[in-house]
């Protein structure tokens, strides 16, 4: 029997507002436990919530860049559940009235192209987070992330496979990313991913779904796709029947154990929110939203092959992240030579990244000095090796290009005596490779520029000790 994979994802992603989405409480990562709490988001009888306005404005940034249809008169409503990590005992989302509705995400996989069609964005609070004490029992509480702004983007079961799912998630993240509604810190919990699993009889009725939740890194969402389908298969094949649940996925023995039946709307006894005013948008305001949104990651990708003339290789680094895209164009824009720009953040930059771990969204790198790097290097005042030395001084210690460069002897040296001394001292210290090139070996002359670069500490100007090499060996100017 040949069965199919049906998955849809919920999205949730934390938006970037400098509050919370109903108080003044600040929504920044990283304070000490419980410390940006106030009567609102901690649920103290006699407290009234005030909409943020930036969370409404985010929200639409992004369903218009989704093809959404905006809803001109959302609404919000309590979903109620006693859980530790909700003081309220009720959340405030959009069931029946949700900001954005349809829209699509086109993505390739395969070497195919597919359009992933969204059901729903919807706004909503954040719930607190749990800490559970595994050594001495016992869970610790931390309120913080309570009512921190979301948004929850729900797909349509149009995935099949990981790989769409992957390439689904990575086109949320950068869309998230360069509209700047969203930081997408995996790590921080800034956007995590639900899954919902069915498997099927190909072209047959839709099976009976699992939803696997809080998934908050590619790979493990990639594991429990494929382990989640295993498990199904197997209930399936034996004449069983699949239950419809709610499943804790735990990545470091890559199984997932039943948590709890799934519910449905009704079980969570939705409501109008009694203490918020419906959210009515005027054609001023989207017009608005519309004319102010930001290129995006693909767009800047046609731009820079087209404008440029960078292949799809370099564009894609170019546009990894937000970080990066900017970045470049302003080295771009400061030294004028984009295509070297290019070539300097794709090779040198990305390789220091990589080396020393550090995430693109904590990149710290002075343009202005890489546009300085960018001009010496073309001008010839310091050869590739150099350039290379000093860019990993900028990068590692904000080193001032030219004083580093002054200070370690790395400008090239040109003038004709101490180039014609390096090369004869070359040509002193390596008979037999002079033998060897005037036999016909044409790789020992390379052997030989290396050996006068060396002593001339590597800022020699190869061209120059090049053509001088040539003319000492053969007696010739070249």
């Amino acid at each position: 029997m040949n069965w199919e994979t049906v998955i849809g994802l919920e999205v949730h992603a934390e938006l970037s507002t400098k509050t919370k989405i109903f108080c003044a409480c600040s929504a920044s990562f990283g304070a000490p436990p419980n410390t940006h709490v106030c009567p609102v988001c901690s649920g103290m009888p006699g407290t009234l919530p005030k909409l943020n306005r930036t969370a409404v404005e985010y929200a639409l940034r992004l369903g218009l860049a989704l093809g959404c249809e905006i809803t001109l008169k959302s609404r919000f409503d309590r979903k109620n559940y006693f859980y530790p990590d909700l003081p309220k005992a009720y959340q405030v989302s959009q069931l029946y009235a949700p900001i954005c509705r349809g829209g699509y995400v086109t993505i390739t996989a395969g070497g195919q192209e597919k359009m992933i069609r969204i059901r729903e964005i919807h706004l909503e609070e954040d719930a607190g987070k749990l800490i559970h004490d595994t050594v001495e029992g016992g869970t610790l509480m931390d309120f913080n992330r309570c009512g921190v702004p979301l948004v929850e983007i729900v797909s349509e079961p149009d995935l099949r496979t990981v790989e769409e799912a992957f390439a689904y998630l990575e086109k949320l993240r950068e869309t998230l990313l360069f509209l700047g509604v969203c930081d997408c810190k995996m790590q921080e919990g800034s956007i995590r991913a639900d899954i919902n699993l069915s498997v099927r009889e190909n072209g047959g009725d839709m099976g009976v779904r699992t939803e696997m939740k809080n998934m908050n890194s590619f790979k493990a969402i990639g594991r429990a796709i494929a382990s989640e389908r295993e498990r199904q298969l197997e209930i399936l094949r034996k004449g069983g029947k699949i239950t419809q649940e709610t499943r804790r996925w735990d990545d470091a023995i890559g199984s997932s154990q039943g948590m709890r039946s799934k519910e449905n709307a009704q079980d969570y006894r939705y409501f109008p929110e009694p203490d918020l005013l419906p959210v009515e948008i005027d054609d001023a305001w989207l017009v608005r939203v519309r004319e102010g949104l930001p290129e995006l990651a693909h767009e800047k990708r046609s731009r820079y092959r087209e404008a440029f003339g960078l292949g799809e290789p370099e564009a894609a680094v170019l546009t990894s992240h937000k970080k990066i895209s900017d970045l470049f164009e302003s080295v771009a824009g400061l030294s004028g030579e984009p295509r070297e720009a290019a070539n300097l953040i794709c090779g040198e930059v990305m390789r220091l990244i990589n080396q020393t771990g550090t995430l693109p969204e904590n990149l710290s790198i002075d343009p202005a000095k890489l546009s300085v790097l960018i001009s010496l290097v073309l001008s010839g005042r310091i050869n590739r090796g150099a350039y290379k030395e000093a860019l990993e001084a900028v990068f590692t210690l904000d080193a001032e290009p030219e004083a580093y460069i002054s200070e370690k002897g790395l400008f090239t040296i040109s003038n004709e005596a101490d180039v014609t001394a390096a090369v004869r001292a070359a040509l002193a210290e390596n008979p037999k490779s002079v033998s060897d090139y005037r036999a016909g070996k044409e790789k020992a002359l390379g052997f030989l520029i290396g050996s006068a670069m060396r002593l001339l500490c590597g800022a020699g100007d190869p061209d120059a000790v090049r053509k001088t090499l040539l003319r000492e060996l053969e007696g010739g100017e070249k």
